[in-house]
């Protein structure tokens, strides 16, 4: 079982209390992580990633285990510490401005 953290935007969106526990098949990736968030709440289609290229969307960082992972290939193995649960993949807003 993977855990999710996300914002609260993103969570009062989806009407979601807490962290969410998800169910990964087959490798744990970026990819299979939010492919399995959005077929668990359909209504975060498009919020994270881009609908069409599946690009993630400006102004949301992803992290594993305290490392930004945004920019690493989203069919990249994520750390055994989020595969077992033991650690958190954190979707975190980013903050932009001066």
């Amino acid at each position: 079982m993977v855990r999710v953290v996300l914002p609260a935007h993103l969570r009062i969106h989806a009407n979601i209390n807490g962290e969410v526990v998800l169910a990964v098949d087959g490798d744990v990736t970026q990819r299979t992580v939010l492919d399995a968030l959005e077929q668990t709440y359909p209504v975060l289609r498009g919020t994270i990633r881009d609908h069409a290229t599946k690009k993630r969307r400006p102004f949301l960082r992803f992290f594993a285990c305290q490392q930004d992972i945004s920019h690493d290939a989203p069919d990249l193995p994520l750390p055994d510490a989020i595969a077992s649960g033991a650690q958190p993949f954190l979707i975190v807003g980013a903050i932009a401005g001066g």
